[in-house]
């Protein structure tokens, strides 16, 4: 079924019509560009499930010397098949992906080429490791993610569904850090702590939240559902919900603007609002 439409919004959330129309476009990419065809059919058109396909990108991803394709192939097999749970994630976030981002086009390019998407597959699976206490070998994917995506999340850090994650330069999400449902952050965000205080240290990120580039958020703080964090932004203290804050340190300076910031990706701030 090709669940392809004029309007990115309309697209489907069925697995089936997901990757039916995920493969639509890898066939047509294969076509348009023949010299990428081995790259395609062995990270898509090969496989039976997207599920199949994001463990064989995080195989070949992060494999290296310490560690082979093959044993990070069967450790993302065993999670995506003991918890569904992270396949239905990765298609909220490929659509979430899809839904934002201007320049992505086709379902094809995160999977393939956005390493942010990528980034944060993987620490679903290094998170599922975590749960499961494997933290030895999810600290082994926290690094490798770093050395090869420049995104540093903590195995331990919580973060929900239909997450985006653009351009991804430099992203640092500490232990503790929780992020909601929903949520688009862009390059150089850091969700951090203050100092060398141990337990409980990190931002508590609620649902919709648009973090802008450069933006740090740094402690036990909560940022509430549906506000705006601007551009280079320090935050220090409590956001309240569906509001932005700007400046460094950061303070409410509006209302959020619309009631889903983070999927209308509106970072300008309003007439009369500070620069």
């Amino acid at each position: 079924m090709n669940i392809q439409t004029n309007s990115k919004r309309a697209i489907s959330h069925d697995k089936d019509a997901i990757w039916a129309q995920i493969c639509t476009e890898a066939r047509s990419a294969v076509q348009d560009e023949p010299l990428l065809g081995a790259l395609i059919h062995a990270g898509l058109l090969y496989h039976r499930s997207l599920e199949a396909a994001l463990a064989y990108r995080f195989s070949l991803k992060l494999a290296s010397d310490e560690m082979s394709e093959q044993i990070l192939r069967e450790i993302a097999d065993q999670a995506y098949a003991q918890t569904p749970a992270l396949g239905d994630a990765a298609r909220e976030d490929l659509l979430a992906v899809y839904d934002r981002d201007p320049a992505t086009h086709r379902l094809i390019q995160p999977i393939l080429f956005f390493k942010g998407f990528q980034a944060l597959q993987a620490y679903r699976i290094g998170h599922w490791l975590w749960e499961q206490g494997r933290h030895d070998l999810s600290y082994f994917v926290q690094m490798r993610c770093s050395e090869c995506f420049g995104v540093d999340i903590h195995p331990a850090a919580r973060i929900g569904t239909g997450v985006m994650i653009d351009h991804a330069h430099s992203i640092v999400i500490g232990e503790t850090a929780v992020v909601g449902n929903d949520v688009s952050m862009l390059h150089s965000v850091t969700l951090g702590g203050t100092g060398k205080e141990d337990g409980d240290r990190h931002p508590k990120i609620g649902n919709g939240v648009l973090i802008g580039a450069g933006a740090k958020v740094l402690g036990n703080i909560e940022v509430g559902d549906h506000s705006r964090i601007a551009a280079g932004s320090v935050v220090l203290h409590q956001v309240p919900r569906c509001k932005t804050v700007a400046g460094v340190p950061a303070r409410v300076i509006g209302d959020a603007g619309c009631d889903e910031p983070a999927t209308s990706m509106n970072q300008i701030l309003g007439i009369g609002d500070p620069p």
